[in-house]
């Protein structure tokens, strides 16, 4: 297995893991106040789902398109699976030993059914938005300005994705509608918020690795590396 291989799987196993950890810790809340400006009250599951789009315009950059509709995918699959998993868990019986009950089980791991739906249709939608305006703006610059497509494809899909997810919880009669708009603002800043802190660990993934793997375009050797060792392909200076 070449360099550029292992570090494909890395960076799926990372997205994959992300995304199923969202719909299994998604029922605890928390506050939070960043510079004291404004205070979020938000699930824990929102935590680790920036990093699926971190990831994502990772692989876009350096495997393309192609390979960053395969993660999706994946993740999909792999959080169905999971999901069936987890009401199987729930159905069965406890023993008389057991030392976490059914309704303690059912209380931390029970999935509800709108939701975790709401949740897969939203993450198909806000994924495959987020990864063609990302090539769009790559091809848009000419592989110029990382932040751009980082940020910019990110921005939107998240908005999709909170959108998409809020419209059909209100739809099942999950949350009540007079809710929508706060929760829309509330989530959609948080996950902008965290986008724009993302972006240097972006750029840091790229400048480093650009060289090292290359992108899809770029030669590579018996190992998986770029046979390139100029400046990262596609790239010019940092201030662009």
């Amino acid at each position: 297995m070449t360099l550029r291989d292992r570090l494909f799987l890395i960076l799926a196993g990372i997205f994959i893991a992300s995304l199923v950890s969202c719909n299994l810790i998604f029922q605890k809340f928390f506050s939070w106040t960043p510079f004291g400006l404004y205070t979020f009250e938000i699930s824990v599951g929102i935590l680790p789902y920036p990093i699926t789009f971190l990831v994502t315009d990772i692989i876009s950059e350096l495997y393309g398109k192609r390979k960053a509709d395969q993660v999706v995918i994946s993740g999909l699959v792999a959080s169905v699976f999971v999901s069936l998993l987890v009401l199987l868990a729930n159905a069965v019986p406890q023993t008389s030993w057991s030392p976490v009950s059914n309704e303690t089980f059912s209380a931390v791991f029970g999935l509800n059914g709108p939701a975790v739906f709401a949740s897969m249709i939203a993450y198909l939608s806000a994924q495959f938005i987020d990864i063609r305006i990302f090539h769009f703006w790559k091809k848009m610059t000419k592989g110029k300005h990382l932040w751009l497509r980082n940020n910019g494809s990110t921005i939107v899909s998240q908005l999709v994705d909170t959108g998409a997810v809020l419209l059909l919880l209100c739809s099942f009669g999950v949350i009540e509608w007079e809710r929508f708009g706060g929760l829309l603002l509330n989530g959609f800043l948080f996950k902008v918020l965290v986008a724009f802190f993302d972006t240097p660990l972006f750029y840091a993934a790229v400048w480093y690795l650009k060289p090292r793997i290359g992108d899809e375009n770029s030669p590579v050797d018996a190992r998986g590396e770029c046979t390139d060792k100029r400046e990262a392909p596609g790239e010019s200076s940092p201030g662009e």
